[in-house]
């Protein structure tokens, strides 16, 4: 996997792409590597998830890429130092680690066992002092070494369980050394994105730390490329803490639920794991336990801002209450449909029901699509504390939602109902509980102390003035007429094509589907959700459309997309736009923007109504002012359309640039003629 022509021990290179460049080149210049620039694309996408700089000068860029023939490493020493993003400075050694998409086991497992050697500072020292490339072939082979010992001794434990004072064959604790001390024991997880490098160095210097403490017992489960072996049960349940370095989800978190757990990013494993081993200490002495992984820790970074994480936790509660907004806004406007508007109106089909009767089967569905809106809220704030707080979360957002509804506070109400009890169980768990007691505390003490404290606060404190806000924003909504109510509905549209599906557009259609989540909703209601409606099918049709009309501007997977973008956008679905976006968001997105905000605005205008909160073309019929309606939307695709089809057609063609249809070009952009000509020659 390394050869002397691999190693560059005066490497010049400024930046880290020149760097890489420079060593992907010795790769590609031996076949290694078929396409230089494809496979630099991977390595400076794996970049930019992590920098792969290492306190004490490494530098590690590394990927899997499809471009790779076989698991290579290239070593490059530089005299100046190139900034791999490491919080120390610039790094002199950088090795250049390139695996095939589907490389085996026993690669990954070599390739893992160098990430190993390289906290090992006398593994560094003998490189920075190599005087020739064979010298530094042969350290990293492991045929030399300035301890006298064989790098072998590192493979067997580059994957799966290995441990600090634990037996590597049997993955058991040792027995305690000393005076008698029981050892302090620690199971821990390591993992990163690409599985090769940063997993095994941070479990090595997890375990060369706990050695170091004298009396700390230290287990690791690398989850890395080369598959992974989970710790025995009986060593979770016997550890006295746990430690997660991972920059991608833990598989199987639930696992160390009830622990005094540390959970951070696999780089603060490599560069500081003796803190974070007193840190986890320091959590057991206090009686600091985690209930297990919430929603966001699973679907996320755990390091993420506090910003994102707040869109995750309201996005938790809102996809969950969808389908409810689903379910019961259809059948109401079936009921409708069956039984004309004064159906709502009806006696309880408990007490008549005829079945020969057209009217009894209208109210039926309309009760039961009452019962339905009926969760809208509690559901929403019952899962909103889902998402901070995990399962201990439902109890006290379902009772904040419930009074949230009875005192009508409303969305506003539940909103705040959801992350207050998310907030009040992470609080609770907080607290120092005795061993015996912590067994009960998801299913009596958590819900208990929650639930009250929540709907005191909902009930006596921040109720009454949400009620107050939610009271005026009706109010005020059912007195907007002409230019205001158009201007909401242009900023509805352009709220509902910002982000097709994302946090902002279901801001806008949770707050439209509340207003209509009642048994009379006021006109003004109707017409914001018709508003809605219409602007989020705009996206997904219009790019249908342009896909059919100018279909040389949009590659084959795209035209596919167009295809199926027909049906979506036709039914309200506005994430049939997102593969589009995905592809060119500065052109698409704008466009949606402007078609959306005009369709919005439109429906404005035009007084449609609608009481379904979903159906897209086939609720037409319980739309009032249906043509009009129709216009609206046209429109706005047509706008957006237009607007595609123009950026795109105006789009500057860059040097080796190619349409779609067009075989790629792997030689670099800013190649010259002669120097490609040359290169033919030369090959």
């Amino acid at each position: 996997m390394i050869t002397e022509e691999l190693v560059d021990l005066d490497l010049r290179a400024d930046t880290k792409e020149a760097a890489a460049r420079a060593l992907a080149g010795r790769m590609a210049a031996l076949g290694r590597v078929t396409d230089l620039d494809g496979f630099l694309a991977d390595v400076a996408a794996r970049e930019a998830q992590l920098p792969t700089g290492l306190d004490g000068g490494i530098g590690i860029p590394h990927c899997r890429s499809a471009h790779v023939t076989g698991p290579t490493l290239a070593f490059g020493r530089s005299t100046a130092g190139i900034d791999f993003g490491a919080a120390d400075g610039p790094a002199d050694l950088i090795f250049l680690i390139a695996a095939p998409a589907g490389a085996d086991d026993a690669h990954l497992t070599i390739l893992s066992a160098l990430a190993r050697q390289l906290t090992n500072a006398e593994f560094t020292t003998a490189l920075r002092a190599a005087t020739d490339p064979g010298e530094a072939v042969a350290l990293v082979r492991g045929e030399e070494r300035a301890s006298g010992t064989s790098r072998a001794s590192g493979v067997t434990g580059a994957s799966g369980v290995t441990g600090a004072g634990v037996s590597e064959e049997t993955a058991e604790p040792a027995q305690a050394t000393g005076a008698g001390a029981a050892p302090f024991r620690i199971v821990a997880v390591t993992s990163c994105p690409t599985g090769i490098a940063h997993t095994y160095m941070a479990a090595e210097a997890l375990e060369n730390a706990a050695r170091a403490a004298g009396d700390v017992e230290l287990v690791v489960e690398t989850q890395g490329s080369a598959g992974f072996t989970r710790l025995d049960p009986a060593l979770i349940d016997a550890a006295d803490g746990v430690l997660l370095a991972h920059d991608v989800a833990v598989r199987d978190k639930a696992r160390f639920a009830g622990k005094p757990t540390v959970d951070t990013g696999v780089k603060a494993a490599v560069n500081r794991p003796g803190e974070l081993i007193a840190e986890v200490r320091a959590k057991a002495a206090r009686g600091e336990v985690t209930a297990g992984t919430t929603p966001v820790e699973r679907t996320g970074g755990h390091d993420e801002g506090y910003g994102s994480k707040l869109r995750k936790w309201l996005m938790s509660g809102v996809s969950y209450m969808v389908p409810f907004v689903a379910a019961g806004g259809l059948l109401i406007a079936l009921g409708f449909a069956i039984g004309g508007y004064e159906i709502n109106k009806a006696p309880s089909v408990m007490d008549h029901f005829q079945w020969t009767q057209t009217d009894s089967w209208a109210a039926l569905l309309f009760q039961i699509g009452g019962v339905a809106f009926g969760f809208l809220v509690p559901v929403l704030a019952g899962y909103i504390a889902y998402g901070m707080a995990d399962r201990p979360g439902l109890v006290p957002g379902f009772v904040g939602g419930s009074v949230a509804l009875s005192i009508d506070a409303g969305f506003l109400g539940g909103l705040a109902a959801g992350l207050l009890s998310g907030a009040v169980v992470l609080a609770v768990q907080r607290i120092r509980i005795p061993a015996p007691l912590r067994g009960i505390m998801p299913v009596v003490v958590i819900p208990l102390i929650s639930s009250a404290v929540i709907g005191f606060l909902m009930f006596v404190v921040i109720g009454k003035p949400i009620a107050s806000a939610q009271r005026a924003m009706t109010d005020w909504l059912g007195g907007l007429s002409g230019t205001n109510a158009v201007l909401l509905g242009a900023l509805l549209g352009l709220m509902m094509c910002f982000d097709l599906g994302g946090p902002v557009n279901k801001v806008a259609y949770t707050f439209a589907t509340a207003g209509i989540a009642v048994a009379d909703p006021s006109d003004s209601a109707m017409r914001i959700m018709a508003a809605v409606m219409a602007a989020g099918m705009v996206p997904p049709l219009a790019m249908a459309l342009a896909t059919t009309v100018r279909g040389r501007l949009f590659d084959a997977t795209e035209r596919e997309n167009g295809k199926a973008a027909w049906v979506l956008g036709a039914s309200f679905i506005s994430e049939g736009a997102i593969p589009f976006a995905a592809a060119d968001p500065l052109r698409v997105i704008p466009a949606s923007m402007a078609g959306g905000a005009l369709t919005g605005a439109l429906s404005m205008t035009f007084d449609a109504t609608l009481r379904a909160p979903h159906g897209g073309v086939f609720v037409v019929p319980l739309i009032g002012s249906p043509l009009l309606y129709l216009v609206a939307v046209a429109a706005g695709v047509s706008v957006t359309t237009a607007l595609v089809v123009l950026l795109k057609g105006l789009r500057t063609r860059a040097p080796g640039a190619r349409t779609a249809g067009e075989p790629r070009d792997t030689s670099s952009a800013k190649e010259t003629k002669e120097t490609k000509e040359t290169k033919t020659v030369t090959a």
